[in-house]
């Protein structure tokens, strides 16, 4: 099913006046009562909050996406609004909000409610989307671009909708500093390691820079009561621009597709206790799939 089948004119707001998102969330809230519908705004602004205070939603590349699952709805509620000035709120990457997707949904229902998020973030990365909505004449024409992009909202729960686009690589000409300071950037423990092509050629994490500076920490763990002439750790900072990621890093990762079911990917990662699977298009790095994602997600909502 196309993302656009569940959009709806009357849940459209082309002018937003709005100069916050809260201020957003609360005028695309009273588009409702025209439709004849009374819902409790305190309720599932609450809700709303308290989802924000978790986690921002506000997505990227001038989208945000507030949402709940509450009791306070008993269907499901997709209203948009486009806000050509910008709001004062900013998203991720320094760009002012500029299209407000509000997604309320009631607590029974969960897979329909994660892929149509899904569906609306695939919107938002969808080259030159922010610029044809602000070009937009009317809700029809809004409408039809969306059916454009051919964004679908999926049947199961996929890799690619829970999945993080946007991975942090180094190469294997990159240096052990530059490993540190981009997990450090990114808040990372680990970090995938791709070729010229973008291929997936290995991983480098956290633990593989420590043994780096303890090749023999076996040794040191027996005899922890013993001084230590040479402090292994100010020897590695010596020679951190010196040591490559080739010398590092290892090629035993897991890989997934896209396409993969997350149940089956969810599974693996128990099975094999790993925290991260990398997803491949040809052999293509084109995502990573963490636990704490299927936790915030799919779980969390």
């Amino acid at each position: 099913m196309k993302l656009a089948n569940l959009l709806m004119e009357r849940r459209i707001n082309m002018n937003l006046r709005a100069r916050t998102k809260d201020e957003a969330v609360r005028e695309l809230l009273e588009m409702i009562p025209f439709e004849g519908i009374i819902l409790d705004h305190e309720t599932i602004l609450k809700s709303i909050r308290e989802r924000e205070e978790v986690e921002d939603t506000s997505y990227g590349r001038g989208f945000a996406f507030p949402h709940s699952r509450t009791d306070a709805v008993d269907e499901m509620y997709i209203l948009m609004g486009v806000s050509h000035q910008g709001l004062e709120d900013k998203t991720l990457d320094d760009i002012s909000v500029h299209v407000v997707c509000l997604l309320l949904t009631p607590s029974t229902i969960a897979k329909l409610y994660l892929q149509t998020l899904s569906g609306l973030a695939a919107l938002a990365r969808t080259e030159g989307t922010l610029d044809k909505i602000l070009s937009a004449a009317s809700k029809a024409d809004l409408i039809k671009l969306v059916s454009d992009t051919n964004v679908t909202v999926d049947k199961q729960l996929m890799v690619k909708d829970v999945m993080r686009h946007d991975v942090a690589t180094v190469t294997l000409d990159d240096t052990l500093k530059e490993v540190a300071n981009r997990m450090w950037r990114n808040r990372l423990s680990a970090l995938a390691v791709v070729d010229d092509e973008g291929r997936l050629v290995g991983v480098i994490d956290d633990r593989d820079l420590i043994k780096a500076a303890l090749p023999d920490y076996k040794s040191l763990i027996s005899n922890l009561n013993d001084d230590i002439d040479i402090e292994p750790l100010e020897e590695l900072l010596k020679k951190e621009d010196k040591i490559k990621v080739a010398q590092l890093c290892r090629d035993d990762f897991e890989v997934t597709a896209p396409q993969t079911r997350i149940v089956e990917v969810a599974a693996m990662m128990i099975f094999k206790n790993i925290r991260r699977v990398f997803v491949t298009e040809e052999s293509r790095l084109v995502g990573v799939l963490l636990r704490k994602n299927i936790v915030n997600m799919v779980i969390r909502g």
